[in-house]
């Protein structure tokens, strides 16, 4: 069936042949902007979508069978940002200990900057019915970063993946707390980020950085 075309006030010029992934990346982009404010993605609309990219509804079916699909590949970038925003704090340092430390607080970072996404990511049905399997990438980089320390007696033996999933349950839940309960009397960020670094990895606590910045919390004090 042939696609209704858009008002002319909102009509917008089609891809060049072979250009289609580029409205791909338009309409994932567009969507993203939606979740980051709806905090929901339940609440997202592909027709509201659409509009956001001026295109028919029916063209956005042809990237995105349905709502999740659209979910998905937003999630999947938005777990693309977070590996990258860590691989290049943790490359920072060649202390094993800060570098694991710095690669938190990037996670940190970008859930302050994107509230609703992170919370998307972490509270969305999406992954229950579709599965996430990029989420193992994180894990991965988060495990090998305490192994690291382990490595080089920073932090004591164990099982570097149980440490590792331990530090992951209790910064993720960390995060979405402050970003559903704001009003709650919350320490600095970075301080209970260095306290589970102490009491789940074992890391000593961190010397005062002359001129570091301290990165702003998750969500600003009212």
């Amino acid at each position: 069936m042939e696609a209704t075309p858009a008002p002319k006030s909102a009509r917008r010029r089609p891809n060049t042949r072979g250009h289609g992934e580029l409205l791909r990346e338009e309409i994932v982009a567009a969507a993203a902007e939606m979740l980051d404010e709806l905090a929901d993605d339940e609440a997202l609309s592909l027709r509201a979508v659409a509009r956001a990219v001026s295109i028919a509804a029916t063209s956005v079916y042809l990237h995105f069978p349905d709502r999740d699909a659209l979910v998905l590949a937003v999630l999947q970038g938005c777990h693309e940002q977070l590996v990258h925003a860590g691989d290049e704090a943790a490359a920072a340092s060649e202390d094993p200990a800060l570098a694991l430390r710095g690669r938190i607080l990037a996670q940190a970072t970008w859930a302050q900057e994107h509230p609703g996404l992170y919370k998307v990511m972490h509270e969305s049905k999406v992954h229950r019915r579709l599965g996430m399997p990029f989420k193992k990438v994180l894990v991965a980089r988060t495990t090998s970063a305490v192994q690291r320390c382990m490595d080089a007696g920073m932090a004591p033996a164990d099982d570097a993946a149980t440490v590792a999933i331990d530090l992951r349950t209790a910064v993720n839940g960390m995060l979405s707390q402050r970003i559903n309960e704001p009003d709650l009397p919350w320490s600095p960020s970075v301080e209970q980020i260095d306290r589970f670094l102490t009491k789940l990895v074992g890391l000593a606590p961190p010397p005062g950085h002359a001129g570091e910045a301290t990165p702003p919390d998750v969500v600003p004090s009212p």
